[in-house]
C-alpha cells in the first residue's frame, strides 16, 4: 500500500492507496491561514506538521494493516511558499504562502535587474508575487537579521518530508515555481541565486517526483507504530501531482482544476515557453514539462459569494440558476490575478447590473467569469501550438454539473470526467508506487489506474454567444486597470 500526503492551503489530506489504485481510505485535518495585513497570507509550518502527524495516526488506527503493508509515501503540496529554517532545522518565521501579494516591489526589482527576456531565459518564467524568490528578497530587505540566520529554504510539502525523514529534498515540478530553477536544464540558476543573495547549499537537493529521496525516520516509525522501512519519494507541486491523479501526463490531454485557485494544465514532451510568459513553464512530475495557467480565485469566488449572501449550502445557489446567459460580467480578481494578467492589484468586479438583477444572475456571472478566466489560459495553449485533444476537469467546483456544462459551452470543447476526484493526494500515492517500482513509470501507472467515465458535450449555439461575452470580459480589464493601479496596497 502507498500513502499520498496532499498539503493544501486549508487542510492536509492523506490518502491510502492499494497497489492497483483502489482508494482504501482517506483522512483530512484542517488548519488556519493568517492574514496579518492587507495582501499578506501566512501559515505556521507547525500547524501543517501537527495536522499531518495527527492524520497519519488516525489513518493507521483505522487501517491496522498499514503497519505491515505500507511501502511508500509521496507528496503533493501548495507551491511557492517560503519556509525558512535555521542551522538546527527550526522554523524562523511564518511561512509566506502562495497567495501572498506583498512582494510586488521585489518582483519589479528582479525584473529590472535581469530584464524580462533574460529572466525568462534563466528560469522560464516572469517574477510573480506568489513565487518564492521575491519572498526571500523581501525577507532580506525587511528582516535582515532573520535572513542572515537562514540555513535552508524549503517549500511547504518539503518541510513535511523533512519532519518525516530528516532529509532536505524537493522535486523539479515544485522547484519550478520558486523562480530559482533553470527549468529547461533542471538545475538551480546561479545568476538568480547570486542576485537574491543565497547559495545552493541553502536549497534542498533536486529530484524527479517519483525518485526515492529517503525513508521514514526511525523516530517517526516508532511514533506511528511501524516496523518496516517506508520509502519517501520527492512528490510534486499540487498541480503537477493533481495532473498525475487525472492521468494528464502526455501531450493532447489537458486538465482543468476548479479548486480554491483555477488551473489549466497541459503536459508536453519538450520544454516550451510562451513568449510573453503568460503561462508558467514548469517541469512535470512525469519527468516531462508542462505549461500552466493559474487564476488565483476560482471556486473560492463562489465560496466568497455564498458567504456574503449568507447561504450555508453552495448547492442552494447553484440549483436556483437557470440556463439563461445574462449580460452581467464578473471579473474574479478577488486576490489579484496571475494568468494572463500578472497583477496583484486587480480586484473582483461585477459589471452590468440593474434593478432586475438578482442572486441567481450574479451566481451565474461568477461561474461564467471564472470559466472565462480559464479560457484565457486555454487559448494561450492553442497559441503555443500545444495540442488540446481532451479536457479533464477536477476540483471541488467540478462536482457541479451546471458548472461543467458552462465550461464546456465557453470552451467549445467536450469535458471529460474520470473515475476519481482525488487529484493531488492520489497523484502523490501513484508517485510513491512508481518509486517503489510497482509500476515501470508514471505513464504505466496512470494508464492502469485512471479511467475516463463520462463526458459533457458543448452547446455550440451557446458557445457562439459566449464567444462574444468573452470579448467583453477581456476588454474590461484594460478599462479598469487604471483604477486597479490606484488601489492602496498593504506593505
Amino acid at each position: 500500500m502507498y500513502i499520498g500526503i496532499d498539503l493544501g492551503t486549508s487542510s492536509v489530506k492523506i490518502l491510502l492507496m492499494a497497489k492497483d489504485g483502489r482508494i482504501v481510505d482517506e483522512v483530512t485535518q484542517e488548519y488556519p491561514v493568517y492574514y496579518p495585513k492587507s495582501n499578506w497570507a501566512e501559515q505556521n509550518p507547525e500547524d501543517w506538521w501537527q495536522g499531518t502527524i495527527k492524520a497519519l495516526k488516525e489513518l493507521i488506527d483505522k487501517n491496522q494493516e498499514i503497519k505491515t503493508e505500507i511501502k511508500g509515501i509521496g507528496f503533493s503540496g501548495q507551491m511557492h511558499g517560503m519556509v525558512a529554517l535555521d542551522a538546527s532545522g527550526e522554523v524562523l518565521t511564518p511561512a509566506i504562502i502562495w497567495c501572498d501579494q506583498r512582494t510586488a516591489e521585489e518582483c519589479n526589482e528582479i525584473t529590472n535587474h535581469f530584464g524580462q527576456e533574460k529572466l525568462s531565459e534563466l528560469v522560464g518564467n516572469k517574477a510573480l508575487t506568489g513565487f518564492t524568490a521575491p519572498k526571500i528578497l523581501w525577507l532580506k530587505k525587511h528582516y535582515p537579521e532573520t535572513y542572515e540566520k537562514v540555513a535552508m529554504y524549503l517549500l511547504p510539502k518539503d518541510y513535511i518530508n523533512y519532519r518525516l525523514s530528516g532529509d532536505y529534498a524537493t522535486d523539479y515540478s515544485d522547484a519550478s515555481g520558486m523562480l530559482l530553477l533553470d527549468v529547461k536544464n533542471k538545475s538551480y540558476s546561479k545568476p538568480v541565486l547570486d542576485f537574491i543573495g543565497i547559495t545552493e547549499k541553502q536549497l534542498p537537493k533536486l529530484h524527479e517526483s517519483y525518485e526515492v529521496t529517503g525513508k521514514l525516520s526511525d523516530k517517526i516509525k516508532k511514533e506511528l507504530g511501524l516496523v518496516q522501512d517506508v520509502i519517501i519519494v520527492g512528490g510534486a507541486g499540487d498541480q503537477a501531482a493533481g495532473a498525475i491523479g487525472t492521468g494528464t501526463v502526455s501531450e493532447g490531454v489537458v486538465s482543468v482544476t476548479l479548486g480554491t485557485s483555477g488551473v489549466v494544465f497541459a503536459a508536453h514532451d519538450h520544454y516550451k515557453v510562451d513568449v510573453q510568459n503568460r503561462l508558467h513553464a514548469f517541469c512535470h512530475a512525469s519527468g516531462r514539462y508542462h505549461s500552466m495557467g493559474v487564476m488565483l480565485s476560482a471556486a473560492s469566488s463562489l465560496k466568497w459569494w455564498t458567504d456574503q449572501v449568507a447561504v450555508a449550502d453552495i448547492d442552494i445557489v447553484l440549483d436556483e440558476m437557470d440556463d439563461e446567459i445574462t449580460d452581467i460580467v464578473f471579473l474574479p480578481y478577488l486576490m489579484g490575478e496571475r494568468t494572463p494578467y500578472a497583477d496583484p492589484n486587480a480586484r473582483g468586479t461585477f459589471v452590468g447590473m440593474d434593478m432586475n438583477t438578482g442572486r441567481k444572475e450574479m451566481t451565474k456571472a461568477i461561474l461564467e467569469g471564472v470559466s472565462f478566466g480559464l479560457k484565457d489560459s486555454l487559448d494561450i495553449l492553442k497559441d503555443m501550438k500545444i495540442p488540446v485533444d481532451e479536457i479533464r476537469v477536477i476540483g471541488g467546483g467540478a462536482k457541479s454539473i451546471k458548472w461543467r456544462q458552462i465550461l464546456a459551452d465557453i470552451f467549445g470543447h467536450k469535458i471529460v470526467g474520470i473515475n476519481t476526484n482525488q487529484g493531488g493526494a492520489l497523484g502523490a500515492a501513484i508517485l510513491a508506487a512508481v518509486g517503489d517500482q510497482a509500476y515501470a513509470n508514471v505513464d504505466e501507472a496512470t494508464k492502469t489506474i485512471i479511467k475516463t467515465v463520462d463526458a459533457i458535450e458543448p452547446n455550440m449555439n451557446k458557445h457562439a454567444v459566449y464567444q462574444e461575452k468573452h470579448k467583453k470580459y477581456q476588454s474590461l480589464y484594460g478599462y479598469l486597470k487604471p483604477y486597479f493601479d490606484n488601489v492602496e496596497q498593504g506593505i
